[in-house]
């Protein structure tokens, strides 16, 4: 298939673009309340990644050139500056700080004039190494840089560096350069001397070299999580024959093989950029650590043989679209992902599948266990490869057998014991002091959350079982996963936290009872939010809530209630529950299915309508198009399921239909096979579906299955500028 989409240029001018042309790294750098998108640097799913070295996009300074980033947003290592300004007598800085312009991102490329040193910096990555071209004003002074490890060990051997940094967690890295000319002058500066013996421990060691400014120097480096040498062979396998602009050619293909797997006509060019873009950030984790047959295992850091573990996956964000999406995209990464979980728990002490799996181990972030959700989300839809029965054991043990509690790592305890008991997490009164140790102070019981959610991750076991044929298993927690009743209060609709007594918590505000974040009940979100977290039994929801009827007005309700207090004092509340339409939020990963409930209750059309509302009002490409934390694909999923026109049901092999922004979309699997979409016509106007075939069958309701499409399919949609009565018969 042609990677190459003709589009039309200004003026008339026929112009020819590729999928990583439409990518815009830049789309979401400034937040809307809390964490902005990064531009980062990398190959599809590559250990070697940066971005710029900066508090954020507005930052008018960088400090220095980055070298690889460790933990997503939160860790990297080593540090390369570059300049011209200093003097004989200057005294030499561990790194520089420094006006930077002209700067230009894609997902292949970096380049920026750190501007006052007068030096143009490139850069391109491959899978564990990368190429620096650094290019200095040639009417000025000797270059000279500086390749700072921070806490750690530096040595230079003539024109090659080697040492490593201690970074989150304690984790070591190893880094080996060489450059491509040789220095003029060279050292090592060690607290804050030049050591004789060209090298240096301690904080703040790093490499100091000098070049005259006739031409270009290029660094070539390698890292590893293993040792020195293996850096070493990491950077010679790579880019260490290859010249930056070969390098560069290479990462840009890499680019398009991936993003060309799904092929877009029809829509605007904005469209393509969010689109494209959206993609591209479903790449940026989890990062395979697999260097050359052997890996650092994270949870015991020990090496082991083997050509994949990835990590750097939280698992909260991504079991809901990302996962599902890497199903159809590559079957088979996606079981060496959910097999990496599985030897992460293998290798760990209490043998528990992990909840955010990084570098530095699982930081056990967030609440319940939602690795279940991918492992089951495989089984079934047939995804071969992966180890069923050991992603069961450790994924039972995650469930039972660790503490329910939040951001937690110890084992089951209380609040175990008195769900397996009484079927929910019982709730403190406001006010009510917490007694329990195994609670963490600041992120609370979040009662209802972690209820719902692990009523849902008992119904993902009974999947998982019932494929092992372990049948009374199965219908034991598929039985759990009706626990979500518990808290269902028939008199509001809502989920309500109960106390330990089974009563319900009274006086209660569905938006801001539950403090910070409504961590006390909920988690990130409101009530409102939660009130749709059952994603495994809608129709058992529609049933509590008294029909369809009920069902349409009580989401209509969400996206038309008032946020019940002016915008600072909501969001001082409820700072992760951006991109609000209402109550609904499109800013966090658990509204993300919600839009598509009208699909259950008889009324698609609502769901076409709203989708593609909310993807014009929230998804943009600008600096701002992005409404809430990101997450590594977490968000960004929803956007490339929803613009191609369906989503998953996780878990269940079901897709449910939404309304497509492109008039064609062809989707290319691992077998080579393709899922063709075509809709003519389809536009803002023109958003809802009249009918619809599937290879030539009638398609009469608003789903599909993986089995309809795991060996290619054409679906057939006919576009209405009116809402029409297709697929509202159930």
């Amino acid at each position: 298939m042609s990677l190459m989409l003709s589009v039309m240029a200004a003026g008339g001018v026929s112009a020819t673009k590729t999928p990583v042309d439409y990518v815009n790294p830049y789309i979401g750098n400034i937040s809307h309340l809390l964490m902005p998108t990064f531009p980062t640097v990398h190959l599809p799913n590559g250990m070697m990644r940066v971005y710029p070295v900066r508090g954020a996009y507005t930052d008018s300074r960088i400090n220095g050139l980055p070298l690889i980033v460790v933990n997503h947003r939160e860790c990297q290592a080593f540090n390369l500056s570059a300049t011209q300004s200093l003097g004989a007598d200057s005294e030499l800085p561990y790194s520089i700080v420094t006006d930077y312009d002209n700067e230009t991102i894609t997902p292949y490329s970096y380049a920026t004039d750190i501007d006052g040193q007068n030096i143009r910096a490139e850069y391109t990555p491959s899978r564990h190494s990368a190429v620096y071209r650094l290019t200095p004003d040639q009417e000025k002074d000797d270059m000279t840089l500086i390749l700072n490890a921070r806490n750690g060990e530096m040595k230079i051997d003539g024109r090659s560096i080697s040492g490593h940094q201690y970074t989150w967690g304690g984790v070591r890295i190893y880094i080996y350069a060489e450059v491509d000319r040789v220095p003029s002058a060279a050292g090592v500066l060690s607290g804050g001397k030049m050591s004789a013996s060209n090298e240096g421990k301690g904080d703040e060691a790093c490499v100091v070299m000098t070049f005259d400014p006739t031409l270009p120097v290029e660094v070539r480096y390698g890292v590893s999580y293993i040792d020195a040498e293996q850096a070493r062979k990491n950077m010679e396998l790579e880019v260490g024959h290859s010249g930056f602009n070969d390098v560069m050619k290479q990462a840009r293909k890499a680019w398009n093989d991936e993003l060309g797997k799904i092929i877009v006509e029809g829509g605007s060019e904005a469209d393509k950029e969010v689109f494209y873009t959206a993609l591209y950030r479903c790449y940026e984790r989890p990062v395979d650590l697999a260097e050359y047959g052997r890996y650092l295992n994270p949870a015991d850091r020990r090496v082991y043989a083997g050509e994949h573990h990835y990590t750097d996956d939280w698992l909260w964000d991504t079991y809901r679209a990302t996962h599902p999406l890497r199903i159809l995209l590559s079957e088979s990464q996606e079981a060496d992902m959910l097999n990496s979980l599985i030897d992460y728990a293998r290798r760990s002490e209490q043998q528990w599948l992990p909840t955010f799996p990084a570098v530095s181990g699982d930081s056990h972030r967030m609440n319940c266990n939602h690795g279940v959700a991918a492992i089951a989300d495989a089984v079934a839809k047939g995804v071969e490869g992966v180890d069923i029965a050991a992603g069961y054991k450790y994924g039972k043990a995650a469930v039972d057998d660790k503490t329910l509690a939040p951001w937690r790592n110890g084992k089951a305890g209380y609040l175990n014991r008195f769900y397996r008991e009484h079927g929910y997490i019982p709730a403190l009164h406001p006010g009510e002091k917490e007694y329990l140790d195994e609670v963490d102070g600041w992120e609370k019981r979040q009662a209802v959350a972690v209820t719902l959610g692990t009523a849902y991750d008992d119904w993902c076991l009974s999947v998982i079982a019932g494929h092992l044929g372990l049948d009374a298993d199965s219908a034991y927690y598929a039985a759990r996963s009706q626990n979500y009743r518990k808290l269902f209060n028939p008199a509001t609709s809502f989920f309500h936290p109960k106390d330990s007594a089974g009563n319900f918590i009274e006086p209660f505000d569905y938006k801001f009872s539950g403090g910070i974040g409504a961590r006390d009940y909920y988690d990130e979100n409101n009530g409102w939010t939660y009130r749709w977290d059952c994603q495994h039994d809608i129709p058992g929801l529609i049933g509590l809530m008294g029909g369809n009827e009920q069902f349409i007005a009580n989401l209509d309700d969400t996206f038309n209630e008032w946020l019940g207090k002016n915008k600072y004092e909501f969001y001082s509340v409820l700072p992760d529950q951006t991109g609000n339409v209402g109550q609904f939020t499109m800013g966090n990963e658990p509204s993300m299915h919600i839009p598509y409930l009208y699909n259950y209750a008889g009324a698609p059309w609502r769901t076409q309508r709203r989708v593609r509302q909310l993807i014009r009002q929230w998804f943009r490409p600008d600096v701002m198009g992005m409404p809430g934390d990101e997450d590594g694909g977490g968000l960004s999923s929803f956007v490339v399921f929803s613009m191609m026109g369906f989503y998953p049901v996780t878990g269940s092999g079901v897709y449910s239909v939404g309304t497509p922004f492109f008039t064609k979309v062809r989707l290319r699997m691992e077998n080579g096979k393709e899922l063709v979409i075509e809709a003519p016509g389809s536009s803002d106007e023109c958003k809802y579906i009249g009918g619809a075939t599937i290879d030539g069958r009638t398609l009469d309701s608003p789903w599909f299955t993986h089995e309809e499409i795991r060996n290619g399919a054409k679906i057939k949609l006919k576009m209405s500028r009116r809402h029409t009565d297709w697929g509202c018969k159930q």
